[in-house]
C-alpha cells in the first residue's frame, strides 16, 4: 500500500518535534479521513539542538494540528498540513547553560542522527517487498511529487521574547506555503528536465509585532502602541537543481516583498528596540553564544569577518604569524563532512526538498554505516560543493514614526494607568532593497539601498505646539531631511533581477548567472551604478575568500584532507554612497533628534560583550621566512570606502530652546525632571541661517582584519619592512571637494535667499593614522 510509504515520510517530523505522541495517533490510511491532534507540546529540546542559538524555548504549544492526505488523489493534489494556533516563548540562554547544553546537544544529536541515517534507509528497503505492485520508480517519483507539493498552513502564529524588562511578541495571523508555475500561480508541480526548477510562494497575513515592558513581577502594566501592526508581504522561493540526482539545490533565492511597512516608536520601546538590534549584531558577528566559557578566558576566539563562527576557529594557535596562515586549515575543517553540526541554517535547509530516492537514500545510509564500521570513505566524493544562496527584501513605501508618551490617571483610585501617544517624528523612505548574496564561506555579499528618503516633524515636542494642525505650517518647513529621488521618476529599478522582476531571468525560464570574483564585481557594481539605481542610498559590503593564484573563491568543501590547501587571500571592501542630500537644522529638528538621543539613553541594560583589554603574548618567536614572504606578498585588510554627493546642511536661528532640560541626560548626568515654561511658538520670517554646500566627498579607512596576529608577528621583526609597518597603522583619507559656506534667509514661502558667500568654494585633504596594538 501507498501508506507504507507516504505516512512514514509524511509522520517523520511529525514526531521528532512533538512530544508524547502514540503510534495510534499517526495512523494514516484511505478510509481513515484527516488526522487531528489536539493540545500538543513541542520537544523543546529537540528545537534548541536544531537551531543552536543562544536561547531556551520556555514553552511550545500546538492547539490543534491537522494533516490532510487526499488518498485517491495523491498524484494531482497537495498534502495539506495545518497548524491551529502556535505559541511559543524565548528567552536568551543563560553562559553556564548554555556550555552544559551545547555540550551534551551535539552529542545526543550526533547519535540520533547517525542512527536515524542508518534506520531510514532499512525501513524503506523492508517496506518495497510488502507490495510488488509497486516499482521503485513509481514510489520514487510519487515521494518526490508529495515532498515537493506539500501545503503548510499556520493561523495565529504567536513568538514572544522575553529579556530583562523587554516583553517582545510577533502575531501572524496566517502564513500559507505553497508551490507555484512559472507565472507563480498556486498549481502542482514536479521537478522536471531541463529546467529543474522548484518554485514555492508563502503569504503572511496581518503580521503584528509589540514591544513592552514589564514590571519586577513580570507583567505588564500598561500596552505599548504595536510597532508593527497588520502588515501582510508575500515571499517567492525558487530552487534549482545541477541534475536530476542533485541532492540540493546549485541556486537557492529567497526574496520577500512588502508593499507597504509603517513602524511605530514610543519613547519607552525605543531603548528595548535599540536593545534587540544589538542582539541581533551580537548574533550576526558571534559576540554570544558561540564559544564555551573556557575558550573566552584564553581569548582566542576569531569571528569570520562575514560574521559567522567558523568551526575550529576556537582552537589554540602557535603564535606564529598571522591569521591568514593559519586560517587555512579551520578553513578546510568546516568543510570536512563530520562538521554536520553548522545550526540554524541546517535546520532550515532540512525543508528544502531534495531530489532524492529511495535507492539513493539507501546508499547514503550504507556510506554512513561504513563510516560507523571504519570504513573509510574519500570525503571529496560525497561532500556536495555549496549553493549559491540569494537572500532579497524589498518594500515599496516604509515610514518609522516616533512618539511620546504621557501617562493619565483615571478619577479612581483603583483604575488602571492610560497612555496616550503623541507623534512628533517621522521617517518615510520608497524603493528600499536590502540584497545578501553568498556560495559557502569564501563569498559574502550585502547591498543595501533606497530611492528616497526625508524626515520630518509632527505636531509638538516638549510642550512647544510648532506644527500642529491649527499651525496651517507649509510641509516644506516640516522637512528638515531630504534625499534621493521620488519612486515616480526612478520606477521600479529597486527591484532589479529579483523574484518579483517581470525582467528577471528566472521569470523568463532562463538561469541566472552571479558575480562571485571580487574583479569583475567591482567593475560591475559601481559607485555610479548604484546611485543610477536607487539615488538615495546605496550600500556594497563584499567578502570574499581567493586563491592566491587562481584568484576565484576557493572552495574548500571540495579539496580532500590529502591535498595541500593553497593560500588564500582575504578582501573585505565596505562601500557607501549617499546621493543629493538636504539637511535643515532649525529649533523643531533638533529639539526632537536630541529628544530621540536622550529617550535612548534611558536604560540599565548591561552590553552583550564587553571588550576585552589588549593582551600582550609573552614569549613570541620570531616568524619564519616564509611567514616573512607571504606577509610581503598580501596582508587581508578592511577596507571602508564612504561618498557624499551634493551635499547642502542649513543651520536656522533658534526660534526657541529647551536644549538646557536635554544636554545634561546625553552628557550621562542624573538630573530630576523640573518644570519649564514654555512659550508660545510663533514662526520667525524672515529667518537668518548659516548654509553649508559640499560638492563632493571622499572618506577611505583601512584597518588590517587581523590587528593582533600582524602586530605581534611585526614585533618579533628586529628591521621589519616599509610594507608591514605601514599595515600595522588604521589609515583614514578624507578628501573634500568644492566646499563652501555663506549667509541666506529664510522667507515666508519656505525658500531661502541667493547665499551670500563667507568662506568660497574650495577642496581640500587630510590624511591621518593610528597605531594598532599600541601595547605591543
Amino acid at each position: 500500500m501507498l501508506e507504507s510509504y507516504v505516512t512514514p515520510l509524511l509522520m517523520s517530523y511529525v514526531n521528532k518535534y512533538i512530544k508524547n505522541l502514540k503510534p495510534s495517533d499517526l495512523q494514516l490510511s484511505l478510509w481513515g479521513g484527516d488526522v487531528v491532534l489536539s493540545k500538543l507540546d513541542l520537544k523543546l529540546d529537540v528545537l534548541e539542538q536544531e537551531l543552536k542559538l543562544p536561547f531556551t524555548f520556555m514553552s511550545g504549544h500546538i492547539h490543534e494540528l491537522r494533516i490532510h492526505v487526499p488518498w485517491t488523489k495523491l498524484g494531482s493534489e497537495p498534502v495539506v498540513i495545518t497548524i491551529n494556533t502556535m505559541e511559543c516563548i524565548l528567552k536568551l540562554r543563560d553562559g553556564a547553560q548554555d556550555d552544559h547544553e551545547s555540550g551534551s546537544s551535539s552529542t545526543s544529536r550526533s547519535v540520533s542522527d547517525s542512527s536515524k541515517a542508518v534506520a531510514k534507509p532499512r525501513r524503506l528497503q523492508q517496506a518495497a517487498p510488502s507490495d510488488p505492485d509497486l516499482p521503485p520508480g513509481y514510489v520514487q517519483s510519487l515521494i518526490r511529487r508529495v515532498v515537493n507539493n506539500v501545503n503548510i498552513v499556520v493561523n495565529n502564529l504567536i513568538l514572544k521574547y522575553v529579556e530583562d524588562d523587554i516583553v517582545l511578541s510577533v502575531n501572524i495571523t496566517s502564513a500559507e506555503c505553497y508551490t507555484v508555475d512559472d507565472i507563480w500561480e498556486r498549481a502542482f508541480m514536479d521537478i522536471t528536465a531541463p529546467e529543474l526548477v522548484l518554485r514555492k510562494v508563502i503569504n503572511f497575513a496581518d503580521c503584528t509585532v509589540c514591544l513592552d515592558k514589564r514590571n519586577a513581577s513580570g507583567k505588564i502594566d500598561f500596552y505599548q502602541d504595536p510597532l508593527l501592526y497588520k502588515c501582510s508581504f508575500r515571499t517567492r522561493l525558487h530552487f534549482t537543481y545541477e541534475n536530476i540526482n542533485s541532492k540540493i539545490p546549485s541556486v537557492i533565492k529567497i526574496h520577500t516583498m512588502v508593499e507597504s511597512l509603517k513602524l511605530s516608536i514610543t519613547d519607552q520601546q525605543l531603548p528595548m528596540f535599540i536593545r534587540i538590534l544589538e542582539l541581533i549584531i551580537a548574533l550576526y558577528y558571534g559576540e554570544i553564544g558561540g564559544h564555551k566559557e573556557g575558550e573566552e578566558e584564553e581569548g582566542n576566539v576569531q569571528v569570520r569577518e562575514a560574521g559567522n563562527i567558523l568551526p575550529g576557529m576556537e582552537e589554540d594557535m602557535d603564535g606564529q604569524g598571522t591569521n591568514q596562515f593559519s586560517s587555512t586549515d579551520l578553513y578546510m575543517q568546516s568543510g570536512c563532512p563530520e562538521d554536520g553540526d553548522m545550526g540554524w541554517v541546517t535546520w532550515a535547509w532540512s525543508f528544502v526538498p531534495a531530489i532524492v530516492g529511495t535507492e539513493e537514500e539507501m546508499e547514503e545510509g550504507l556510506y554512513q554505516q561504513r563510516e560507523t564500521e571504519g570504513i573509510s570513505i574519500n570525503p571529496q566524493q560525497r561532500t556536495p560543493k555549496d549553493p549559491i544562496v540569494s537572500i532579497g527584501f524589498y518594500c515599496t513605501k516604509a515610514s518609522v514614526t516616533f512618539k511620546l508618551t504621557e501617562t493619565q490617571s483615571e478619577s479612581s483610585y483603583y483604575s488602571p494607568q492610560k497612555v496616550k501617544s503623541r507623534e512628533v517624528l517621522c521617517v518615510e523612505q520608497e524603493g528600499i532593497t536590502i540584497e545578501v548574496l553568498m556560495m559557502g564561506e569564501p563569498f559574502f555579499d550585502c547591498q543595501i539601498g533606497f530611492v528616497g528618503c526625508r524626515a520630518l516633524c509632527l505636531k509638538g515636542i516638549m510642550g512647544i505646539r510648532d506644527f500642529e494642525e491649527n499651525m496651517n505650517r507649509l510641509e516644506e518647513d516640516a522637512v528638515f531631511f531630504s534625499c534621493g529621488d521620488s519612486l515616480s521618476s526612478k520606477g521600479m529599478t529597486y527591484l532589479t533581477n529579483s523574484l518579483f522582476d517581470y525582467r528577471s531571468p528566472e521569470n523568463n525560464s532562463v538561469r541566472a548567472e552571479f558575480i562571485l570574483e571580487t574583479a569583475n564585481h567591482k567593475e560591475t557594481y559601481t559607485e555610479i551604478a548604484g546611485i543610477q539605481r536607487f539615488g538615495a542610498f546605496y550600500m556594497d559590503y563584499l567578502y570574499t575568500m581567493e586563491n592566491s593564484s587562481s584568484k576565484e573563491p576557493q572552495d574548500f568543501s571540495v579539496v580532500s584532507l590529502e591535498e595541500v590547501v593553497p593560500a588564500v587571500q582575504e578582501t573585505s571592501i565596505k562601500r557607501l554612497v549617499v546621493g543629493a542630500l538636504e539637511v535643515r537644522l532649525h529649533s523643531s529638528a533638533v529639539h526632537r533628534i536630541l529628544k530621540m538621543v536622550t529617550c535612548a539613553m534611558e536604560h540599565e541594560y548591561e552590553p552583550y560583550c564587553k571588550p576585552q583589554p589588549e593582551m600582550v603574548e609573552e614569549g613570541h618567536g620570531a616568524a619564519t621566512p616564509e611567514e616573512i614572504s607571504s606577509l610581503e606578498e598580501f596582508i587581508p585588510t578592511r577596507l571602508t570606502c564612504l561618498t557624499l554627493l551634493s551635499v547642502s546642511v542649513t543651520v536656522s536661528m533658534a526660534e526657541f530652546n529647551l536644549l538646557h532640560t536635554l544636554m545634561p541626560v546625553i552628557m550621562g548626568c542624573k538630573v530630576a525632571p523640573v518644570l519649564v515654561n514654555v512659550p508660545v511658538f510663533q514662526p520667525v520670517r524672515p529667518l537668518p541661517a548659516v548654509q553649508f554646500q559640499v560638492e563632493r566627498v571622499n572618506v577611505e579607512h583601512t584597518v588590517p582584519m587581523y590587528a593582533p596576529e600582524l602586530v605581534s608577528t611585526v614585533s618579533s621583526l628586529s628591521q621589519p619592512s616599509d610594507n608591514l609597518l605601514h599595515h600595522c597603522y588604521a589609515h583614514l583619507y578624507l578628501k573634500v571637494f568644492g566646499f563652501q559656506a555663506g549667509l541666506t534667509c529664510q522667507d515666508s514661502t519656505g525658500g531661502f535667499l541667493p547665499l551670500i558667500p563667507i568662506i568660497p568654494s574650495f577642496s581640500t585633504a587630510l590624511y591621518g593614522k593610528l597605531i594598532q596594538m599600541p601595547a605591543y
